[in-house]
């Protein structure tokens, strides 16, 4: 295992930025954080460089795990989704 290169308060720091969500970090396109938005936030927070294996293991670390969107059909009724669920 590699050694953490972030400090506890650091850590705490980064944890809080994270949950301000992506908008507050100038990530305006996207609202997901992925590998490269995260490393890039750390190296502008304290200038630790990380790899983006480093830093998808830094966050596994403390418990963040990847989140993959549910994709959905672009068929999909939304409408009749509803009234099915009424009904059934």
């Amino acid at each position: 295992m590699s050694r953490e290169r972030l400090s506890p308060q650091q850590w705490a720091r980064l944890e809080l930025e994270l949950r301000k969500g992506p908008l507050a970090h100038g990530f305006a396109n996207d609202q997901r954080w992925t590998l490269g938005r995260v490393k890039t936030l750390i190296g502008k927070l304290f200038h630790v460089g990380y790899t983006i294996e480093g830093t998808s293991k830094l966050l596994r670390r403390h418990g963040w795990s990847a989140q993959v969107p549910v994709r959905q059909a672009l068929e999909r009724d939304d409408e009749a989704v509803a009234v099915w669920k009424e009904q059934v």
